[in-house]
């Protein structure tokens, strides 16, 4: 991965978290940001994410897909750069697995 792509990811991990945690309410949801993947030509970033419970994890990415082309628009003002990538997001699944092994452990452990 080049630096600039480096670069671009780093910032779009942050000025996202922070517009996700300014302009969006989740009720009692703890949404984070765990990846930024831009392109390398930029025109598309995949924002992978995962929210706390994990049972409103889906909620939290249809609160986030109804306020994507808010988000952009936001994220378009803020940054400089030209192009900015046209942001998508996905769910994080390893929070889950994670979570699924801990309660399998705590299982095993009871026995």
């Amino acid at each position: 991965m080049s630096k600039r792509l480096e670069r671009v990811n780093e910032l779009l991990y942050r000025e996202i978290s922070q517009l996700i945690l300014r302009e969006l309410n989740f009720y009692n949801v703890l949404v984070s940001i765990t990846k930024v993947e831009t392109s390398a030509d930029l025109r598309e970033a995949k924002i992978t994410f995962s929210a706390m419970p994990l049972e409103k994890t889906e909620s939290a990415l249809r609160i986030l897909e109804k306020n994507i082309f808010d988000l952009q628009q936001l994220l378009n003002k803020k940054l400089k750069m030209r192009p900015v990538p046209k942001i998508r997001f996905e769910i994080d699944r390893s929070a889950a697995g994670a979570q699924r092994i801990e309660e399998l452990l705590q299982k095993i452990n009871k026995t």
